[in-house]
């Protein structure tokens, strides 16, 4: 059985057999750290039998006026565990917090152009493709910023693509 709660500092001990994917951004300790004590609200874990780690989904608020959104950093489920539709379970709790606890007009996230299967995971969950970032990735490789528009988005603004790719030092809300 499946239990979604809020993710924990102890819970950075023992999601190694998460974050050890080749398709999972990892970050250092203080990272992670940061998330937590700023915006824990954003911050949940799937855990299985034995409180293993099955997924985890990360993320925060930021923005102004009308570009205030949710953002989703990391959503990761073990290898082990895909295909449950944990991924999308996860990013509904965390559109949920941008929806219901911080009145956002959207929740976007960037993803590596390169990653075909998490850019058709995200369209199937209402995701669109903004943006393409320029050199995201270390400079070496592009990223989509991709969106989806939030409930208080009435006539859906914020999910207008737009056609011109953009460069990292662009970006409205680093």
């Amino acid at each position: 059985m499946t239990s979604l709660r809020r993710f924990t500092c102890n819970d950075l001990l023992t999601f190694n057999n998460v974050n050890l994917d080749i398709l999972t951004e990892t970050y250092q300790l203080p990272f992670y750290m940061q998330y937590l004590a700023t915006w824990p609200e954003y911050c949940q874990v799937a855990v299985g039998p034995g409180d293993q780690t099955m997924g985890y989904v990360m993320g925060k608020s930021e923005g102004n006026g009308n570009l205030w959104h949710g953002h989703v950093t990391a959503v990761t489920v073990a290898p082990e565990y895909r295909r449950q539709h944990l991924a999308e379970t996860l990013m509904q709790i965390l559109e949920e917090v941008t929806e219901k606890v911080h009145n956002g007009y959207f929740v976007d996230l960037f993803v590596r152009k390169s990653n075909s299967i998490a850019i058709n995971m995200y369209q199937k969950f209402g995701y669109i493709k903004y943006r393409e970032v320029l050199g995201y990735y270390s400079g070496e490789e592009n990223a989509y910023d991709m969106r989806k528009a939030m409930p208080r988005d009435v006539k859906r603004e914020s999910v207008v693509p737009l056609l011109k790719p953009i460069h990292p030092e662009e970006l409205e809300f680093d």
